[in-house]
C-alpha cells in the first residue's frame, strides 16, 4: 500500500541547499521542520529572542496552514535554545499561541546553526485533531 507524501516549502534557500522540506505530510500527520525566527520574505532575523519566537511561529503556521491545518492540530513541540535563560522570556508568546492547545512539549539546549538564532521551534500536528483554537 503507497501512502502519499506531500512536500511543504516555504521559499528558504536553506531548504534547496541542505534537502529538507518545511513540512512534509503523510496519512494527515504533519512533521514541521526545525524552524527560526528567519523571515522567508526579507530572509532577515530579529536580535529578540522574544521577537524571534513570534516569526518562528508565523513560519509554522504558515506551513501548517498550506497542510489544511492551523496550530490548533499540534499534539507536540520541541523548542531548541543556545540559552536556556531565554527561554522564560518567550513562555506568554508561547501560552498565547498553545494555551489552549496544550501539546506535549520539550525544551532542548544546544546551539543552533547560525549564532544570530536564539530560538528553534518543531511541532507535529494531525489534521482535524484541534485540541483548541489559538488565539
Amino acid at each position: 500500500m503507497t501512502t502519499a507524501r506531500s512536500l511543504i516549502s516555504s521559499g528558504s534557500e536553506f531548504e534547496e541547499r541542505i534537502g529538507y522540506s518545511r513540512a512534509v505530510v503523510v496519512d494527515g500527520w504533519v512533521h514541521v521542520s526545525g524552524t527560526t525566527g528567519f523571515d522567508y520574505r526579507s530572509m532577515t532575523i530579529s536580535e529578540d529572542v522574544v521577537e524571534q519566537t513570534r516569526q518562528c511561529l508565523r513560519n509554522i503556521e504558515e506551513a501548517l496552514r498550506e497542510a489544511g491545518g492551523t496550530l490548533a492540530d499540534t499534539v507536540r513541540v520541541t523548542y531548541m535554545l543556545p540559552e536556556p535563560a531565554d527561554f522564560e522570556q518567550c513562555w506568554p508568546t508561547l501560552r498565547r499561541h498553545f494555551g489552549d492547545i496544550r501539546p506535549a512539549a520539550t525544551m532542548i539546549s544546544c546551539r543552533l546553526a547560525d549564532p544570530r538564532m536564539r530560538i528553534e521551534i518543531e511541532v507535529t500536528a494531525r489534521l482535524g485533531s484541534g485540541g483548541g483554537q489559538p488565539t
